[in-house]
């Protein structure tokens, strides 16, 4: 695979500095029931790493003494896979944190996942789910075949529990993103066809669509290295990139935690191994700090950083700046 970071170190990206963390955004490890090309982690059946107990347990002891810390965002690879996830969840539901798990949908058919559905209603977790397309082909070529109708399986199944109903507590979100080197089409038109279109067909509804930019790094950026469309794609990012977005990006009151505890800046800076630092220290440990002192801190920027702010601007609750244009199809 191609490596991406000596191609984005070098930038003009603005400085930007830290507000009060809300958001801890956990990697419970790269092993994935997918392996799907736009993945900036590089997930798979085949990856071993997992978040251990001990670290699963300095993750709720920072909860403890991070008030200001509400929301706690799972991802992996599968999180669900890692199995101490269910104890994570219930931990942090126990203190009144938001839950909030970055789903496939596929994983609710695995094996050792019965009841995965049931448990997540049941503790109120809010679901993220990808979808990156309401067409057939076009999920089943980014994802792998016979994704897409498991993948409805598993919204009909979340919707049978409450999940995206209309007065209901249970939310559910899908997740799009493009399929090749191009920007998000406007998101709230891109939604209203999704909604449409799997209403009509499926009967599936659900909450909000979130329009995520593929990142140019790991298994995404070394096929872009492959094509010779990586330089191609920086110059559109940063063509389109938006100072209205900076205030905005999720760097800024969110910190990503790897597999092993140490702390990023953000999703993209752990998979590119550009680790929050502090005096005397190459990286830091999530035992090592509390949220309140990171407020303020200088955020490591590259490159990739434009793929947030091009555009309507990209994170991971969707786009930062509303547009009302007409979105094409998600095969565009």
């Amino acid at each position: 695979m191609h490596a991406t970071l000596p191609l984005l170190l070098r930038t003009d990206f603005p400085a930007l500095r830290r507000r009060t963390v809300d958001t801890l955004q956990i990697n419970l490890g790269y092993r994935c029931n997918q392996s799907c090309q736009h993945c900036h982690v590089n997930a798979g059946p085949n990856r071993t790493e997992e978040m251990s107990r001990d670290t699963i347990d300095a993750v709720i002891a920072f909860l403890a003494g991070s008030p200001d810390v509400r929301t706690l965002d799972l991802t992996g690879g599968a999180p669900e896979l890692n199995r101490h996830f269910r104890d994570l969840v219930v931990a942090a539901r126990a203190r009144g944190v938001r839950v909030i798990d970055r789903c496939n949908l596929t994983i609710l058919e695995e094996p050792g996942q019965e009841g995965l559905a049931e448990f997540l209603a049941a503790h109120g977790v809010e679901v993220v789910a990808s979808m990156p397309c309401y067409l057939e082909d076009n999920v089943d070529r980014q994802r792998g075949k016979g994704t897409f109708d498991a993948s409805i399986r598993g919204l009909q199944r979340l919707n049978a529990l409450g999940y995206g109903q209309p007065g209901s507590a249970l939310t559910l979100n899908l997740v799009y993103n493009p399929q090749g080197a191009s920007l998000p089409p406007p998101q709230e038109a891109l939604e209203r066809d999704y909604k449409r279109h799997l209403a009509a067909h499926f009967g599936v509804v659900f909450n909000q669509l979130f329009t995520l930019a593929n990142m140019p790094i790991q298994r995404f950026g070394s096929m872009l290295v492959s094509k010779g469309q990586f330089n191609s794609y920086m110059d559109l990012l940063r063509s389109a990139h938006r100072d209205d977005n900076l205030e905005q990006v999720m760097c800024r009151s969110l910190v990503s935690v790897d597999w092993q505890g140490y702390l990023y800046d953000c999703d993209f800076n752990q998979q590119l191994g550009l680790p929050i630092q502090q005096a005397g220290k190459p990286r830091l440990h999530i035992s090592d700090i509390t949220a309140a002192a990171l407020d303020d801190r200088p955020i490591r920027v590259a490159d990739h950083c434009f793929g947030c702010t091009a555009g309507q601007g990209s994170s991971c609750g969707g786009a930062l700046e509303a547009t009302t244009a007409s979105a094409p199809s998600c095969g565009a």
